[in-house]
C-alpha cells in the first residue's frame, strides 16, 4: 500500500463515488417534488444542507484525518454515503429529506478531503498533477452516470434510483477505504523538491497568522462565485435564452440542449482540474492562475454577449466557464500545502475550503439582482471583474508574497525532502 500512484488511483475512485451526492441531485428536484407536492424550493433546502455540511465540516475531518490517517474515516465517509441516499429513496417528509442532505454533505467532507490530504501528501513533487487528478473525479465523476441515473428515473423512479446508486457508491467507497494509506516520514528521502515549495510544516494556527492565507482565501472566494453561480443558475439561464428543451444533435444522435450542457459540463470541469494543475507543475501556480482566470473572463463575456443566440454557443461558453474555473480546486489546495507544508494539509486545506461556502453566499444574492435588473448582465460583468482582479493578484501580490515566505523558511530549515516514485 506504499505505492503512492495505487493510493491516488484508490482516491480517485471515492472521489467518483462521491460526485454524485452534488451534482446528480438536480435530476431528482422535479420527481421529489411532483411525487409529494413539495415546493422546488422546500426541495433545494437540502441541496443547501449539503453545501452547508460538507464545505464547513471539512476542516474538523481534516483535523481527525491528520491524527488517525484515512482509512477508517473514509470508510465511515462511505457508509453516511450510503445512508444518504437510502434515506432519500424512502424519504415521506421534508425533515428526513433535510437529515439525508445533512448527512450526505458529512460524507461529501470527508471524502473529499481525505482525498485531496492524500494527493498532498504522497505527490509533494508533482502536486499539481495529483490534486488535479483527485479533484477532477469529483469534478468530472458525475458525467459517467448522468445518463443512467436518468434512464432509471424515467423507467423505475426515483426511490429505486436513490437506492440501486446508494448501494453501489457506498460499497465502492468502503472497499477502497480498506486500502488507503497516508504516507510515514520515514518514506522521504533527501532529494531537494522544486524551489517553490515550503520544507515548514505549519499547523493551522500558525497558518492563519500569515497574510498569505488571507490572499489566497480572497483569490478562492472571487473565482468560486462564478463556477458556484454557473453551477446554480445554468437551468435557470437556458430556460432563459429558450433553449432548454431545443435539440441539438451530435453524430445523429438527439439531445436537449441543457441534458447536453450538464454532462459537458461536467467533463470539463474535470478535465480541467487535472490539466491546470499539472500545468501548474511546470510553469507555476500564480502564472496557471493568470491564464486560467483571464480564459474565466473571456468567457464569461462569451456567455453573456453571444451565448444567446444559438444552443451551441450556449453550450461552447457554458462549457469555458467550467474549464477556466473548475481548476480552483486543484490550484488553491495545492498552493496552500507549498506554502505550509504536508503535515497537517488536511486540516489547513481543509479551513481554505471553507471559501467555497462564503462564496456560496452570492449565489442567492446573484439570484437577487437578477430579479431587480430583469438582466443577468450586472451578475455576469460583476464576475468577469473578479476574475480580473484575480488574475492581478496572482502576479503582483500572490507571486512576491510566496516567493518572500519559501526563501525564509529556507534559510531558516535547510532543504526539504521528496517522496520517491
Amino acid at each position: 500500500m506504499a505505492n503512492r500512484w495505487l493510493q491516488l488511483v484508490l482516491s480517485i475512485v471515492t472521489m467518483v463515488m462521491i460526485a454524485n451526492l452534488q451534482y446528480a441531485w438536480t435530476l431528482f428536484v422535479n420527481p421529489l417534488s411532483e411525487a409529494h407536492g413539495w415546493s422546488k424550493a422546500e426541495v433545494q433546502i437540502t441541496f443547501t444542507l449539503f453545501a452547508l455540511f460538507q464545505v464547513w465540516l471539512v476542516p474538523v475531518n481534516g483535523w481527525f484525518l491528520d491524527r488517525l490517517g484515512p482509512s477508517r474515516l473514509v470508510a465511515l465517509g462511505g457508509v453516511l454515503a450510503a445512508a444518504s441516499w437510502l434515506i432519500f429513496s424512502g424519504a415521506h417528509t421534508l425533515g428526513a429529506l433535510y437529515v439525508g442532505g445533512a448527512i450526505g454533505g458529512i460524507s461529501g467532507g470527508i471524502v473529499y478531503g481525505a482525498g485531496i490530504a492524500s494527493a498532498v501528501k504522497w505527490f509533494p513533487d508533482r502536486r499539481g498533477l495529483a490534486v488535479g487528478l483527485t479533484a477532477a473525479g469529483f469534478g468530472g465523476g458525475a458525467a459517467l452516470t448522468i445518463l443512467p441515473i436518468s434512464h432509471m428515473l424515467a423507467t423505475r423512479g426515483y426511490a429505486a434510483t436513490f437506492a440501486t446508486f446508494a448501494l453501489i457508491q457506498g460499497c465502492v467507497i468502503v472497499f477502497c477505504a480498506l486500502f488507503l494509506r497516508f504516507p510515514r516520514k520515514a518514506a522521504a528521502v533527501s532529494e531537494a523538491i522544486p524551489s517553490f515549495v515550503s520544507n515548514v510544516d505549519r499547523a493551522p494556527a500558525e497558518m492563519l497568522q500569515q497574510p498569505i492565507f488571507y490572499l489566497l482565501y480572497g483569490m478562492f472566494v472571487m473565482i468560486a462565485c462564478g463556477l458556484l453561480v454557473m453551477t446554480a443558475q445554468i437551468a435557470p439561464f437556458a430556460r432563459d435564452f429558450g433553449f432548454e428543451k431545443v435539440p441539438v444533435y451530435v453524430l445523429g444522435v438527439g439531445f436537449a440542449t441543457l441534458q447536453f450542457a450538464l454532462v459537458a459540463d461536467n467533463v470539463l470541469n474535470g478535465v480541467s482540474r487535472a490539466a491546470f494543475g499539472a500545468l501548474s507543475d511546470r510553469i507555476g501556480r500564480e502564472t496557471t492562475m493568470l491564464l486560467a482566470f483571464l480564459l474565466e473572463a473571456g468567457a464569461l463575456l462569451g456567455f453573456l454577449l453571444l451565448a444567446p443566440r444559438s444552443p451551441w454557443l450556449f453550450i461552447l461558453f457554458a462549457g469555458l466557464t467550467f474549464v477556466a474555473s473548475g481548476e480552483i480546486y486543484s490550484l488553491f489546495p495545492t498552493a496552500c500545502t507549498d506554502l505550509f507544508g504536508s503535515r497537517h494539509a488536511a486540516t489547513n486545506c481543509g479551513l481554505l475550503y471553507t471559501a467555497k461556502g462564503t462564496a456560496a453566499l452570492f449565489v442567492p444574492f446573484a439570484s437577487f439582482v437578477y430579479q431587480r435588473a430583469g438582466s443577468w448582465t450586472p451578475v455576469l460583468v460583476t464576475l468577469v471583474v473578479f476574475n480580473l482582479i484575480s488574475a492581478l493578484l496572482a502576479i503582483f501580490a500572490l507571486r512576491p508574497m510566496r516567493m518572500r515566505a519559501i526563501s525564509a523558511d529556507r534559510l531558516v530549515e535547510g532543504p526539504a525532502a521528496v517522496i520517491p516514485a
